[in-house]
This record gives structure tokens, C-alpha cells and sequence, in this order.
């Protein structure tokens, strides 16, 4: 499974959101529940938010992300996606005490 880091800008405010907030949110918690989505919430200070996903390749991120409320609402401006390769920090180690995590090249 890859891991993605997804970043929507909004083109409305907080307050603008409001409407579509509570189905936004029951999706996250839905994806959250499946393990789908390992961690999501607004960005400080901006007109933001940050999603990490879990998903077999992009395409399923694809679909994952065109069934969220805020995309289908149109208040999403921008999406940026970034597939991410998480391999040190202690999350990491919190999740796998046993074993060694290595990066794709091989390095601890």
C-alpha cells in the first residue's frame, strides 16, 4: 500500500465550509475507520487543510478523493498529492517495535 500526502486549498473561508462540514467530516471518519485515511486536519494559520491517506496505487486515491464532500462541493481550489515514503520518526517505531524500518534504498 502507498502512502499519499494530500493538501486541499479552499477557495471559500472557514464559515463558507460550514455547509458541507459535517458530511466532510463523516467521510474522514468513514476512511479513518477503514484505514484509509492515517491522519487529516486544517493547516494553521491557513486556508488549508493536510491529509495523509493509505491507498493501493493513485488511481484508487483518485476515487477516494473525488468522493469527498468538499471536492464535490467545489470548494476545493487546489489539490497537491505527493506519494510519500515514511521510513523514520517515532511514529514509525511506535508502529513497528520489532523491526527495522529501512528506506527504499536500503539505509535505517
Amino acid at each position: 500500500m502507498a502512502k499519499f500526502v494530500v493538501e486541499f486549498e479552499y477557495n471559500v473561508d472557514r464559515a463558507g465550509r460550514q455547509g458541507l462540514h459535517p458530511a466532510h467530516a463523516e467521510n474522514l471518519y468513514r476512511l479513518a475507520d477503514s484505514g484509509v485515511l492515517l491522519l487529516g486536519g486544517p493547516l494553521v494559520g491557513e486556508n488549508a487543510g493536510l491529509l495523509l491517506y493509505e491507498a493501493a496505487d493513485r488511481d484508487e486515491l483518485q476515487r477516494i478523493l473525488d468522493d469527498e464532500p468538499y471536492v464535490k462541493g467545489g470548494i476545493v481550489a487546489s489539490t497537491r498529492i505527493r506519494e510519500w515514503n515514511p521510513g523514520k520518526g517515532s511514529w514509525i517505531s511506535a508502529l513497528n517495535p520489532s523491526e527495522e524500518v529501512t528506506s527504499a534504498e536500503g539505509n535505517r
